[in-house]
């Protein structure tokens, strides 16, 4: 069955000068969208990757490919105003129905090929899959009031990409209209219908978004994972 994995990256009114986007940032010598790239083509080179960027960043991205040489094989679609949007206009370039397709967060280099290979494979057998990991600190829940309570957070998981779909279910999900509580691909899945299954995934699969996160991720490229 084939392969494709959407990775969007980024969102509109990000300036490329000194405030360089977090996408394009050098994590140990290189992008860190290139180290996501990477890593989806050295799982598999099979996979059929479809990168969404703003229109604006494509030229810079296309200059950093040629600096760097990067060789990983994919295609480009155009970022929209919110990341449904982004997601939307990178599925228009999956051909057919009955392939099967993830969605992954530019900014995580760090996902396991274990964990892709085991969302493809749950997504090759008609399901809704998303990789989560346990809550291992105390939550509280705060109240309207400004009161908190301590809620059990066994029953409580943190979400991560990729999350992936059989085309044809993610195709009819994204045929709804844009909704503001549409917070990641199995949001919009879930509003249609369709239910969705939970793997393990890696702890090491953060979401790079502030200067701590790159202090981690420096971390994570030296270490013998």
């Amino acid at each position: 069955m084939k392969q494709y994995v959407i990775i969007v990256a980024g969102g509109k009114g990000l300036r490329m000068g000194g405030n360089l986007p977090k996408q394009f940032v050098p994590l140990a010598g290189k992008p860190v969208l290139m180290r996501t790239l990477e890593n989806f083509f050295l799982c598999s080179p099979e996979i059929n990757i479809i990168l969404v960027l703003p229109h604006d960043h494509q030229e810079y991205w296309k200059n950093l490919c040629e600096e760097y040489d990067l060789s990983v094989p994919h295609r480009i679609a155009d970022g929209g105003e919110t990341r449904f949007h982004s997601v939307k206009n990178g599925l228009a370039l999956v051909e057919g129905d009955s392939a099967v397709v993830a969605v992954h967060d530019g900014v995580r280099p760090f996902v396991s090929h274990d964990v892709i290979s085991k969302c493809f494979a749950c997504a090759e057998q008609g399901k809704a899959v998303v990789p989560v990991t346990d809550v291992v600190e105390t939550l509280r829940k705060v109240g309207q009031n400004g009161v908190s309570i301590t809620v059990p957070r066994s029953s409580y998981r943190l979400v991560q990409t990729p999350q992936v779909f059989p085309a044809g279910m993610l195709k009819d999900a994204y045929s709804c209209e844009y909704r503001a509580d549409f917070t990641d691909d199995a949001s919009v899945v879930e509003a249609k219908g369709y239910t969705v299954e939970l793997v393990e995934g890696n702890r090491e699969n953060i979401k790079l978004t502030t200067p701590f996160d790159m202090i981690v991720a420096k971390g994570l490229c030296n270490a013998d994972l």
